[in-house]
């Protein structure tokens, strides 16, 4: 038999590729013959960079950037030289991990580094950038990004303004005669997999910018600033940038990716699949395996476990999935296309122990799926 082994990471207790090496090991105490290929997934959030490079087999490029407060950092990309592919996580340079909670000012945010990462990548000779754009500490509709690729923005006396959330409002127009010539030749693919629109109630401000450290007040002011801008880079770009779908993805980031660098904004699991020749690989595999820490309502919105079920139902793969706990009933996971399920938390005698020696427990609920196969 064979099976595809595809799982996003439990969080805090597994990476995928220790998902794989564990399920692995206990399909063939049982079934030695059987046939195993490793597909570890994610969904664009934490470890995504691990599970990219499984894949592009690449190399770990680390350079100093700034930060969302302009301080100087270490911050490092994926670069594989054989494919000219990078792949860059937003959050490294530009994310709410680097800032301490005291610290986190949304308003004065830039995506500077972001845009710092994204050239030393066009440096080294990338012809295909994957920016995930997940994480961030920022507010500026992507202009601290555009900043460091050439793009200048001024204020009504053609005046430079700081690449910040705040100044959204105080711009006037938009200067593009030393953007980086290189960026018309580059595929940009972005990871997103939220719908927000621009500004408004359901914007990037009024969703997101709490989160940021942004009071009331900021939420408003800084809401009036992406309206505000988007009426520029609309006249600029001929574009309707409240109509474009998740546009207000961090902080804006998801307009500033498609107008300044004219990426295409794709689901995190769907490019992650891409990359891994997904569809490909699973052609003839009698048993899809997947898995995360947690599968429950909310598994089908851009989860990597939905990516799955997606390909396998249209291949009509048996789906198992083997969580660290499940909250859906039998019947609901049967409806969603999976033909088996377990989780650790069965096992173990509680949570910590659950998430302590999740590896064990893993092996264990395969074993029992592994001997169930064979007395069919």
């Amino acid at each position: 038999m064979k099976f595809a082994v595809a799982p996003d990471k439990f969080k805090n207790s597994l990476t995928g590729l220790e998902f794989c090496d564990a399920v692995s090991e206990g399909i063939l105490q049982i079934l030695p013959q059987a046939e195993i290929i490793k597909l570890p997934l994610a969904d664009g959030g934490d470890g995504t960079i691990e599970v990219v490079n499984h894949y592009l087999k690449g190399e770990q490029i680390q350079i100093e950037v700034h930060n969302p407060l302009f301080k100087k950092i270490n911050a490092s990309y994926l670069y594989s030289g054989s494919s000219k592919t990078a792949f860059i996580e937003m959050a490294e340079a530009s994310g709410l991990k680097l800032l301490k909670e005291d610290e986190r000012d949304c308003k004065n945010a830039t995506t500077i580094g972001t845009g710092e990462l994204i050239l030393d990548a066009i440096n080294k000779g990338a012809n295909t950038i994957i920016l995930g754009i997940g994480g961030s500490a920022t507010n500026d509709c992507g202009i601290g990004m555009a900043t460091a690729l050439g793009y200048h923005f001024l204020d009504e006396s053609g005046k430079e303004v700081l690449p910040i959330g705040k100044n959204l409002s105080t711009i006037k127009s938009i200067e593009t005669s030393r953007v980086d010539e290189r960026l018309k030749s580059l595929s940009f693919k972005i990871a997103c997999d939220v719908t927000n629109p621009l500004y408004g109630k359901k914007g990037a401000a009024y969703v997101y910018a709490r989160q940021k450290g942004a009071t009331p007040e900021d939420i408003d002011m800084l809401d009036r600033g992406l309206e505000s801008f988007s009426k520029i880079i609309d006249l600029h770009f001929n574009i309707k940038s409240q109509n474009f779908k998740g546009a207000g993805a961090a902080g804006g980031m998801g307009i500033g990716t498609h107008i300044f660098l004219n990426g295409e904004l794709n689901s995190g699991i769907e490019l992650i699949k891409e990359i891994a020749q997904f569809d490909k690989h699973i052609q003839d595999v009698d048993w899809i395996i997947t898995g995360e820490g947690n599968l429950d309502s909310q598994t089908l919105s851009g989860k990597a476990i939905a990516g799955v079920l997606q390909s396998a139902i249209k291949e009509n793969i048996p789906v198992a999935a083997l969580c660290g706990n499940i909250e859906l009933k039998k019947q609901d996971l049967e409806k969603l296309g999976i033909s088996y399920s377990d989780s650790v938390i069965t096992k173990a005698k509680n949570l910590e122990d659950a998430m302590q020696n999740s590896n064990l427990y893993l092996r264990e609920i395969v074993s029992k799926f592994a001997r169930e196969i064979l007395k069919k």
